[in-house]
């Protein structure tokens, strides 16, 4: 069966102030529902390993969605990281950030990884997904042109592979694309299959 077919008993929430995360999900054909703005303190251990951190915040994100499920929700988070270095990039607070994020990614591969974590009101299951990223050199014009017409603020690694600094600058992807703009989609819809068959064997 379809996974929207399957979902039609279900109702699938997703937590996510993304637009990137939306469209995606809508594009996969799911229909759900956008939970209304919440906060969250999206800290992490100083000392946890890079790889971990994006399934981890896709965790807090789920805990502290605030209201109860009910027996047929579904509750979608995620969380995108960027790491080069062994550092994480998160989202550039101002314009110097962003340039220096982005020329720190010049001529170089670094690792994008998105955590999801799905949650109803009695089980939850939690993954993530990388991707590796090869940008060309970037010359501080264009670094500065993208920074000054995109104000990728929101942006963890201060980039969004869908936008014109994706198009001219990324010689190559080793991985899932969806994934590098905010959701492994392909990934996603294989393990919310494979949650939603769990429910409805369980309620059999």
């Amino acid at each position: 069966m379809l996974l929207h077919k399957k979902l039609e008993d279900f109702n699938l929430i997703l937590a996510s102030a993304s637009p990137r995360r939306r469209q995606l999900l809508a594009d996969c054909g799911l229909q759900f529902t956008l939970a209304k703005k919440f906060e969250c303190d999206e800290h992490y251990p100083a000392t946890m390993p890079c790889g971990e951190v994006a399934e981890y915040l896709s965790q807090l994100k789920s805990n502290a969605y605030p209201n109860p499920l009910q027996s047929n929700d579904i509750l979608l988070t995620a969380d995108t990281v960027v790491i080069a270095d062994d550092k994480i990039l998160g989202k550039p607070a101002d314009r110097d950030e962003a340039l220096s994020m982005l020329r720190m990614l010049s001529a170089r591969k670094h690792t994008v990884i998105t955590g999801v974590t799905l949650r109803t009101a009695e089980r939850v299951h939690s993954f993530s997904v990388a991707s590796d990223v090869i940008f060309r050199h970037i010359t501080d014009e264009e670094i500065a042109y993208y920074v000054d017409t995109y104000k990728p603020f929101d942006k963890a690694g201060a980039y969004g592979i869908q936008e014109w600094i994706g198009y001219v600058a990324i010689e190559g992807i080793e991985g899932s694309f969806f994934n590098v703009m905010g959701l492994p989609v392909q990934r996603l819809y294989v393990e919310l299959g494979a949650f939603v068959d769990a429910d409805l064997q369980n309620c059999k």
